[in-house]
């Protein structure tokens, strides 16, 4: 089934306006779903105004200076949505604590993970269900944590190694275009994946700026696009989003 999954950029307790990938120039949220940059409280409006019941996590603070809130985890876990968080995971060490929330997704980002071995070694601790690997891109080149810790530097082939070793579900998300309203950009990849692996579940984020960027993605064979700015200045509603079909009814 096809969902949309707000994201919540966390940085310094706070949610923040990610845009082009620059995390140093993000500045605290403004949302029209609620005024303080409150990550639990963002979160609830996603579900009690927006009718969603999942929600995407980027822990700035993990996945920079790696320190991640599992309080906050686990408050946004008990508001009864699924959480997919990327906390910058490097291996299977830094799932510590995490599996044990109920509802929490683990993400693991490819700007972190250290190489094939430990995605492998990660997959087999997680499982394939609670396991997402994101393929970060910038301007559709991949990000890795060093030069040598992939075989790969092609988009296309990394996906098919990632998704050779078990991996389930993929996002793919290039970071140049977080925040700009200018599409994903991924739709090559995406068709190029799934012929390869059309069983696969693959997210797509970035750049979503109307529903109708919603609906293509859906009709592309996305399994679910994450959706932040459109959200939170109201260009995509509520309205849109039962249009599609995508609110909850739980």
């Amino acid at each position: 089934m096809f969902q949309l999954i707000p994201v919540l950029d966390v940085l310094g307790g706070r949610a923040v306006h990610a845009i082009g990938g620059d995390r140093a120039r993000y500045r605290p949220l403004r949302s029209i779903l609620h005024a303080d940059p409150a990550p639990r409280e963002l979160a609830r409006s996603f579900r009690e105004a927006l009718g969603l019941n999942a929600v995407y996590l980027a822990d700035l603070d993990a996945i920079t200076v790696r320190r991640g809130d599992l309080a906050l985890y686990r408050e946004v876990a008990g508001l009864e949505m699924d959480l997919w968080l990327d906390a910058g995971l490097h291996d299977e060490r830094d799932l510590d604590g995490l599996l044990p929330i109920e509802r929490l997704h683990v993400v693991a980002g490819l700007e972190s993970l250290h190489g094939p071995d430990a995605l492998a070694r990660t997959l087999a601790v997680a499982g394939p269900e609670r396991l997402i690997v994101s393929l970060d891109l910038r301007d559709g080149r991949p990000i890795t944590p060093t030069a040598d810790a992939w075989p790969e530097s092609d988009a296309i082939a990394l996906g098919r190694r990632i998704l050779g070793i078990g991996v389930r579900r993929l996002i793919l998300l290039d970071l140049s275009r977080v925040g700009r309203g200018s599409g994903t950009g991924t739709a090559g990849l995406l068709d190029a994946l799934l012929a390869t692996h059309p069983d696969s579940e693959i997210a797509v984020g970035g750049g979503i700026s109307t529903i109708e960027d919603v609906e293509r993605c859906r009709d592309c064979g996305a399994s679910a696009v994450l959706v932040g700015s459109a959200l939170h200045d109201g260009r995509i509603g509520r309205s849109g989003l039962e249009r599609l079909g995508l609110v909850s009814e739980g």
